[in-house]
């Protein structure tokens, strides 16, 4: 983050950090919100965007191209396979990825190199049951009336 740290800004961060999958910058208000914690939706987005810079948060797109982010744990830099039905997410060993980018930068001169890789697919607890092709946990995951993303602790 950078120099302005604020009650919002660290309340932002706390309610990232509970959050155990990806959410996205109005979920996270919504739930900030709920919680009786007053925050404007411009100041998450601008807290977001700051953790994102100094490396704090993870941040991948979702199928409508909208920004989720999650905290970034402490040993640093991940790709994660995300469920496009429910949210759900899980890390990967991506050691491979991260040696392929180290000789893409070595063998082209670029410094400050950095990459993405979205790995999406439908989790088995998603996977549809064969009566209705309905995923079952959809709903489960999905956020609730009020936008709140179900997998954050409140």
């Amino acid at each position: 983050m950078d120099g302005r740290t604020t009650r919002q800004r660290l309340a932002v961060m706390r309610a990232l950090a509970d959050c155990e999958d990806f959410v996205s910058a109005q979920a996270l208000h919504n739930l900030l919100v709920e919680n009786g914690i007053r925050v404007g939706l411009t100041t998450v987005y601008r807290a977001l965007r700051d953790l994102e810079a100094s490396g704090g948060a993870d941040v991948v797109r979702d199928d409508a191209g909208e920004r989720l982010y999650r905290t970034r744990p402490a040993d640093g830099h991940r790709h994660y396979l995300l469920c496009r039905a429910c949210g759900r997410s899980r890390p990967v060993d991506s050691a491979i990825v991260e040696e392929w980018a180290g000789r893409i930068a070595a063998s082209t001169g670029y410094a400050a190199m950095e990459h993405t890789v979205e790995l999406t697919g439908i989790c088995t607890t998603c996977q549809p049951s064969g009566e209705e092709g309905e995923p079952p946990c959809r709903l489960e995951r999905a956020p609730d009336t009020q936008g709140r993303a179900r997998n954050c602790v409140s």
